[in-house]
């Protein structure tokens, strides 16, 4: 009897549920340690995305400690840490524009822009490309002018940039841009004050068209669109602000709710084109309509185009400017 009992108990426990098993053990890394030391590669990746993972693990796991103390001091808890970013951490540029500046002032009433602020001119811009444009480029052309009010676009044939500014001055007209491609992309573009200048040097990236962007609007209306100009803080920040804005009419009609956006981070100028409604007083639905480019200035030019005689305000050059991450020019 006694060995039959112990049979079915020795049955009932190997039918039973395994048992479970043990919790993995937490890795830990030495302080010194160091991932580079692995010699084979496929550990080495394999111990980095361990020590990556633990690195989230712990930070997810004081994130909600902090959360808890906050929560269990109310009203008594310290204020948020700012987090440390690129642009909170900037060098101090000495020429930082202070709007209330009287020399700043003074520039501005006295610039090549001061007749369009006065109201004195009309915004009247000629868009024109590289010699023989593929589609793209030309697409992108028949696009931005749709944004740009009173922009009229027409195609280089050969000639040189020093005959057409004669004949965009005689024709009254305010601004040149010229698109340039290489391998049939967009990527660079000249923008011209005229009659006097200046004349600013992008290189150009990131080029989407409308029916490359997802969940886009519908077509822009030709209502005069809003601008925005946002972290141009330097005197030659100021300078490229005040030159982007005068490619648009004074007075936007608000009626269209459509609004042109050069947006300067990190020394990038992002364009956007978007319409907006009012859902309610507090929220605003915006829309994108396209197209949308990236700016990098890379030089300022006295004057009206001149690659061979022309005076330089400002070029970019890598190597003695870009030192330090955290300093920016415009």
């Amino acid at each position: 009897m006694a060995g039959g009992d112990s049979g079915a108990a020795g049955s009932a426990v190997r039918d039973g549920p395994p048992p479970p098993p043990p919790p993995p053990e937490r890795v830990l890394f030495p302080p010194t340690f160091s991932v580079s030391e692995i010699k084979n590669k496929q550990r080495r990746h394999f111990m980095f995305l361990r020590w990556k993972q633990q690195q989230r693990k712990e930070k997810l796991a004081n994130k909600r400690k902090r959360r808890k103390e906050r929560e269990a001091l109310g009203d008594k808890a310290p204020p948020k840490a700012i987090p440390k970013t690129i642009e909170n951490q900037r060098v101090y540029d000495e020429t930082t524009v202070d709007l209330n500046d009287e020399e700043v002032a003074f520039d501005e009433a006295t610039d090549e822009f001061a007749p369009y602020f006065n109201r004195q001119t009309v915004p009247k811009i000629l868009i024109t490309t590289s010699d023989r444009p593929r589609g793209r480029t030309v697409r992108f052309c028949e696009q931005l002018s749709t944004v740009i009010p009173n922009s009229h676009v027409y195609y280089r044939r050969g000639l040189a940039l020093k005959r057409i500014i004669p004949q965009c001055i005689a024709r009254d007209f305010t601004d040149l841009i010229v698109i340039n491609e290489d391998r049939k992309i967009p990527n660079g573009l000249v923008l011209s004050h005229l009659p006097d200048g200046p004349t600013a040097h992008f290189r150009m990236s990131s080029v989407r068209l409308r029916k490359e962007i997802k969940r886009k609007g519908k077509e822009p209306t030709e209502h005069i669109p809003e601008v925005i100009l946002n972290n141009f803080t330097t005197r030659l920040g100021h300078s490229i602000g005040r030159m982007l804005a005068c490619l648009f009419p004074h007075d936007p009609q608000f009626i269209g709710r459509q609004v042109a956006t050069f947006h300067n981070q990190r020394d990038y100028i992002f364009f956007r084109f978007h319409r907006y409604i009012f859902k309610s007083e507090k929220k605003v639905g915006i829309q994108e309509l396209g197209p949308r480019f990236t700016l990098k200035l890379r030089s300022l030019q006295k004057g009206t185009f001149d690659s061979k005689f022309g005076e330089y305000e400002w070029i970019h050059k890598r190597r003695e400017m870009d030192t330090s991450r955290r300093k920016f020019h415009l």
